[in-house]
């Protein structure tokens, strides 16, 4: 129970605390709104109660596009168990000593801390990223591992999860690794209506290249958007990169080549991720056993079940089944 609550934590909902510092970029406040702030009443559960939260009464937003007032002060960090680091235009700039203590109190407390983009400085000002697995947006990565060599960055992927620290590498990342944690909290049929809900393709894998070469295809044709449709109705076949060729009508190495240039993955990869979403699906609903599942996503056997749904979610499928299943609390 987070320190300064009178309530145990699964009386109440979870509590997530933003902080915004002098010139945070108001897209990432944006995207921590819309996911973590917003009622969502058609999902029929309790959703996070959200603060958006800052040193001073008022603060001004990247560039003095506007000055946002009315927030919490600091104390909000202390009782939050989801803390969002404040991302700063100059990262290189020292932060308010008042955040970053109030960033270091609360992960020492066992809070569950986040950043987005350039907001991983913040953190590791604070000493929360020490020892830990990282990222931050690519454009800021050198100076990142020479100011924090103590950090494990990782400067080409979307979002890194290390147990209760996880961070996005840029702005639209931001999007990634929140749906990502919503899954993490409530399951997937939820983010997946959470994505739904945005019209935003929740598929980006976290360990996907942060810098795409081609994130529009420049001709409709030339997209792979028909092959991934496709292939998820078809995830329950043997399809491999061969299938995936012959349908797009190119050559194995081709197919690689685009899946590289236009998702910053591999198509196998890719496969495997769309497979785990699908079981975990099919695990909630609570229809079908665990060898059956397996079958029809195509991860084949219950072993291998067990091995991606582990390495995705840190649950076996029972366990995985008990928390988000119908009916589950």
């Amino acid at each position: 129970m987070p320190q300064g609550s009178s309530q145990p934590a699964a009386a109440r909902p979870h509590r997530v605390a933003m902080i915004v510092d002098e010139g945070s970029n108001p897209f990432e406040l944006g995207v921590a709104t819309e996911l973590f702030g917003l009622r969502r009443p058609e999902l029929g559960r309790e959703w996070y109660d959200f603060t958006l939260c800052s040193a001073t009464p008022s603060i001004r937003m990247h560039s003095g596009f506007f000055t946002l007032s009315g927030v919490a002060g600091l104390e909000a960090v202390d009782t939050a168990d989801t803390v969002i680091a404040p991302n700063r235009p100059d990262p290189l700039a020292a932060p308010e000593p008042a955040v970053l203590d109030a960033v270091a109190r609360a992960a020492r407390r066992g809070a569950r801390m986040m950043s987005f983009c350039s907001g991983a400085f913040v953190l590791a000002a604070a000493g929360v990223l020490d020892g830990r697995r990282a990222t931050t947006h690519w454009r800021w990565s050198e100076e990142f591992a020479e100011r924090y060599p103590r950090v494990r960055l990782e400067p080409d992927v979307l979002f890194v999860d290390d147990g209760t620290v996880l961070t996005a590498a840029g702005s639209a990342a931001a999007l990634d690794l929140g749906l990502y944690v919503i899954s993490r909290d409530h399951g997937a049929e939820v983010a997946n209506a959470v994505s739904r809900r945005l019209v935003f393709a929740a598929h980006r894998d976290g360990g996907q290249r942060q810098f795409v070469e081609q994130p529009l295809p420049v001709l409709p044709d030339t997209s792979l958007a028909p092959v991934l449709d496709w292939a998820r109705q078809r995830l329950d076949q043997p399809l491999g990169v061969g299938e995936l060729a012959a349908r797009a009508a190119v050559s194995p190495a081709t197919l690689h080549r685009r899946f590289r240039t236009e998702l910053g993955t591999t198509p196998l990869a890719w496969l495997t991720t769309e497979r785990t979403v699908l079981a975990r699906r099919l695990i909630e609903l609570g229809e079908l056993p665990l060898d059956a599942v397996a079958r029809a996503s195509g991860l084949g056997t219950a072993a291998n079940l067990r091995t991606q749904l582990r390495r995705r979610t840190g649950l076996s499928p029972s366990a995985y089944r008990q928390r988000f299943g119908r009916g589950a609390p």
